[in-house]
């Protein structure tokens, strides 16, 4: 017989119509739209700390993945390197709800000029995987 899986959820997903926190991009109806799951809350947090440079959230000056610092050095093996342990390091102290599994550094993409930063995760408490990607352009 097999062995049924636990379920773990978040108990913040049980309540109905309780908003977690807001989403990216502010665009909705009064400008924030709502996240009503830990899932997307954390999606938009990662999205929020990779587009962020430290020192531009107030009262927070150490928040942020840092990566618009390095966008116009020589792209490298170094800078891809570079970029994951930034990423790396950022998720490890602002997002500890989730566990990278991978993060992809793409520069052959589109063109030249751009690099495209995939970053796949699953959370902790359930295990759901998911993954963002961001194009710096």
């Amino acid at each position: 017989m097999p062995i049924p899986k636990t379920i773990r959820v978040n108990p913040i997903d049980l309540q109905k119509n309780v908003a977690v926190g807001v989403s990216l991009p502010f665009n909705g109806k009064g400008v924030f739209n709502k996240t009503y799951t830990t899932k997307d809350q954390v999606k938009s947090n990662l999205i929020n700390l990779l587009l962020t440079n430290k020192g531009e959230r107030v009262f927070n000056p150490e928040f942020g993945a840092d990566l618009k610092r390095v966008l116009f050095e020589q792209i490298t093996e170094d800078l891809e390197d570079l970029i994951k342990e930034l990423i790396t390091q950022a998720v490890a102290t602002f997002i500890p709800q989730i566990t990278l599994t991978n993060v992809i550094v793409d520069t052959s993409r589109s063109s030249e000029n751009a690099i495209t930063i995939t970053v796949q995760y699953f959370l902790n408490i359930s295990e759901d995987a998911d993954e963002v990607i961001v194009q710096f352009i």
